[in-house]
């Protein structure tokens, strides 16, 4: 019975630092491999859900004590608090963290670079656009791949006032 509770200090130590280390490699191999694999996740929100699943199925399956399971849980919960925390106070930190939304479309011209980047077709473009309800590109001011992996289609607006949802973005000089 001591060993499911508690097993050594070494062993929590050598815990506490592969889930250290396994966090930041883990997230940046989601960060890395771009959009398109987070499906409505942020790379932030994928890493956390994966590794706190990870953790509890081996803390179900008896493959770690309760004592480093525990530690585990608290170090993925307080490293994603720590990340949020940097992100909400540094633009540098939030861009590195969370990826940007990026344009592919605009105004008439599929942007190739930022497609190759994003791994997005003219076809799955196309389909997005047909997905909004819109047959005509001409209806069609721009198509972004949001900070989730979903592609968002921005109808031209009769009026050129007020805030645009585009701000955020770096719109190319037409």
């Amino acid at each position: 019975m001591k060993d499911l509770l508690f097993e050594n200090w070494e062993k929590l130590g050598q815990v506490a630092l592969t889930t250290v280390v396994s966090f930041i490699i883990l997230f940046l191999f989601i960060r890395i491999s771009g959009k398109r694999t987070l499906a409505k996740f942020n790379a932030f929100d994928f890493v956390v859900t994966v590794a706190l699943g990870s953790t509890l199925a081996y803390m179900m399956l008896a493959m770690v004590t309760l004592a480093e399971g525990v530690l585990v849980l608290l170090l993925i919960i307080g490293m994603q608090y720590f990340f949020a925390k940097l992100a909400s106070t540094s633009d540098k930190m939030e861009h590195l963290i969370n990826s940007s939304p990026r344009l592919l479309f605009y105004k008439g011209h599929y942007l190739k670079n930022h497609m190759k980047a994003e791994a997005i077709t003219v076809d799955e473009i196309y389909a997005v656009v047909r997905h909004a309800g819109h047959e005509k590109m001409d209806d069609v001011l721009a198509v972004v791949i949001e900070l989730n992996g979903e592609i968002s289609v921005i109808q031209k607006s009769e009026t050129e006032t007020g805030e645009s949802s585009m701000e955020d973005l770096k719109l190319p000089k037409n």
